[in-house]
């Protein structure tokens, strides 16, 4: 069976997305970026709400992230005109009646876990309740570090790649050192009402890269893959046996014994072809300190550029292809559900983003 990977990806508007790393939007200095191909204005006022508008001034299309913060409201640079945070104008210089459609559309946005969400479908539609539970840096149990990374391929492949772990055998041989074994089992697939639960168990190993064992043991990961795209993921070690002990059911969390880390990720269409990755990776605080932590992000940025060369040059393959198509393997199996998971929601909410570059 193949599949075309050619046609525009669907991508759900139900959702959040997101936009920033808290820390990254500093008060009162808008911030500029796109999602699923909409410019978008956030920023962060004085008493710390952050609000989200399209990044359009209705005068002459200047970008409102060279605007001006004042109190709730931001000013376009251009010639004045002053938008509350609904996205109305409510001031234009040397002007006293302000048409009706005199708007711009305004977009729920929630700040949660250390990032900033945004929600791209109607703004009164937005649940927060949908918001996937990652872990911030202000959870007490994680010692967290944080970056992101652009690519120039769209978000889908991106997805895929993270759903589908049998490429740590091969991509990342040189930083996690997983081993060509690992790509010869399969893990767990369960599906989710808003994505899919990965699980596998490793016996009798010596763990991996700086995470190693003196001694064999057994290892456990576990990561939900939510829509729109973000990854939840904590493993640990566990006493040699446990696996079989457990009869290869889950394992308590707080049983380890060692190496019990935490990882948030999420993915976010900019447009077509291009993506921003947003990630953080960190020990517990009863396996690990600050120098732990900084270990593993260095082996992060290792393994996630090893990702980002492979995918980028996955996207360029594609872009010069005739009708490319994909034959689905065994792997394939949680990147199928999600897929079509995603086809699904966009398709209920009557919307699918496509291809805006």
């Amino acid at each position: 069976m193949t599949a075309s990977a050619h046609a525009p990806a669907p991508y759900v508007r139900n959702a959040w997305y997101v936009a920033a790393w808290s820390q990254d939007l500093a008060a009162e200095k808008p911030f500029g970026l796109t999602i699923l191909g909409e410019p978008i204005v956030l920023w962060r006022t004085a008493s710390n709400a952050i609000h989200a508008l399209e990044d359009r001034c209705v005068h002459r299309l200047a970008p409102l992230s060279l605007g001006r913060c004042e109190g709730e409201r931001l000013r376009c640079m251009y010639h004045g005109l002053l938008f509350d945070a609904a996205g109305k104008v409510v001031e234009i210089p040397g002007q006293d009646i302000i048409p009706a459609q005199a708007r711009v559309k305004h977009y729920a946005v929630i700040e949660r876990h250390s990032w900033v969400w945004v929600w791209m479908g109607a703004a009164e539609t937005a649940d927060p309740a949908l918001i996937p539970p990652a872990v911030g840096f202000d959870d007490p149990d994680y010692l967290l570090g944080h970056g992101h990374l652009d690519y120039a391929a769209e978000a889908r492949l991106i997805n895929d790649n993270l759903l589908d772990f049998s490429h740590l055998s091969y991509v990342h041989a040189n930083s996690f050192g997983a081993g060509p074994q690992f790509a010869q089992t399969q893990p767990t697939i369960t599906p989710l009402d808003r994505g899919v639960r990965v699980q596998r168990w490793r016996t009798n190993t010596f763990g991996q890269s700086n995470r190693k064992s003196p001694v064999p043991i057994d290892t456990w990961q576990s990561y939900d893959f939510l829509v729109p795209g973000v990854l939840l993921m904590w493993s640990g070690q566990y006493k040699l046996g446990a696996a079989q002990a457990l009869d290869f059911a889950p394992p308590v969390m707080d049983d380890a014994i060692g190496g019990l880390n935490f990882t948030s990720q999420a993915v976010t269409p900019l447009t077509g072809t291009t993506s921003r990755y947003f990630f953080s990776w960190g020990p517990h605080r009863r396996h690990g300190d600050e120098a732990t932590r900084d270990a593993m992000m260095a082996m992060a940025g290792m393994a996630f550029a090893e990702d980002k060369l492979m995918i980028e040059a996955q996207q360029r393959m594609i872009d010069v292809t005739a009708d490319p198509r994909i034959m689905p393997t065994s792997h394939d199996r949680g990147v199928i559900l999600f897929n079509r998971l995603v086809k699904k929601l966009a398709g209920d909410g009557g919307e699918a983003a496509r291809d805006a570059a």
